[in-house]
């Protein structure tokens, strides 16, 4: 079959990458990307997990009822690619791969894939969005591998598959609430996020933090001991920095970081007030909807949100 739009879609093997992926199969045919068959990229770390998920969408019965695979006489194909976004090589690979097999690019790209790390040296993510307020302590490894993951890996996913996209194509970043600027953050480390300009800018604060918290200082200077918190705000700002920059460079594809909202997810333990097919209609809307051609903003609840 010849596609006429091709998305990839990180982390999606459960919770709300998978249901970006079905949601992406059932709203696209009245969307205005429809021009013809998609193909959706349904990528994970695991391929036993990232199969079992392609199947389990092949077999779901509300996809079967509005026909909206090609097995069923509809127009998205839904197809299993490794990929773990904390390792560069994987995304190397995984780029090289789009690149030779559609080498007239790409339409949709949405990175949701990402790692709340919790025990006793964190807070779960359920704890960020309860209780702020609540003491804890925070270690070096979890935040190298919570920034690895959620901020250097999602920088190294947007800045590879970013030239891939089409003129007119959509890339999205899952972020979270928890990554707004509020009280958690000092006045100077808030500011330092508001005005930054460039990755650099933003992979500087995210260097600074990791610092901070390797001497012990980071409530010293100004910083939640929260890893995935931080990590979130680094990559809602790396967002609107490559957003910036692709525009000044004469790009056309929209660049944007969403919230899903709390959704119950593993990520969550199961914890939340919204399904994942509701937590996936945000980064669904970015991806096919009329966004009044909108980049490098913060979006909650389909409508741009205050940073």
């Amino acid at each position: 079959m010849a596609f006429k739009r091709v998305a990839a879609i990180t982390g999606a093997n459960k919770g709300i990458g998978l249901a970006i992926v079905r949601n992406l199969a059932l709203q696209y045919p009245s969307s205005a990307f429809n021009n013809g068959p998609l193909l959706i990229y349904l990528t994970a770390r695991d391929q036993r997990r990232g199969e079992a998920a392609v199947k389990a969408i092949q077999n779901d019965t509300q996809l079967k009822k509005a026909k909206a695979l090609a097995s069923d006489g509809g127009l998205a194909s839904i197809k299993y690619h490794s990929l773990d976004i904390s390792q560069p090589k994987s995304i190397t690979d995984f780029a090289t791969f789009l690149r030779q097999e559609h080498p007239e690019g790409i339409d949709i790209v949405v990175n949701n894939a990402g790692i709340a790390m919790d025990g006793f040296s964190t807070k779960t993510l359920h704890l960020l969005l309860t209780s702020p307020d609540l003491p804890i302590y925070i270690d070096n490894d979890v935040v190298q591998q919570t920034l690895q993951c959620n901020y250097h890996g999602t920088l190294t996913a947007t800045r590879s598959f970013l030239p891939l996209v089409r003129p007119g194509g959509r890339l999205v970043n899952v972020a979270s609430i928890v990554g707004n600027l509020n009280s958690k953050y000092s006045s100077s480390i808030r500011s330092a996020f508001a005005s930054s300009k460039t990755v650099d800018d933003v992979t500087n604060l995210m260097e600074n933090f990791t610092a901070a918290v390797k001497e012990g200082k980071e409530k010293e200077q100004g910083w939640p001991s929260a890893a995935y918190a931080v990590s979130k705000t680094g990559a809602i700002g790396m967002t609107r920095a490559i957003a910036l920059e692709h525009g000044q460079e004469g790009g056309q594809v929209l660049v944007n970081s969403c919230c899903p909202g709390y959704v119950i997810t593993d990520m969550t333990k199961g914890r939340g007030s919204l399904t994942p097919n509701q937590g996936a209609q945000t980064p669904v809307f970015l991806a096919l909807g009329d966004i009044r051609g909108k980049s490098g903003e913060f979006w909650e609840d389909q409508e741009v949100s205050q940073w």
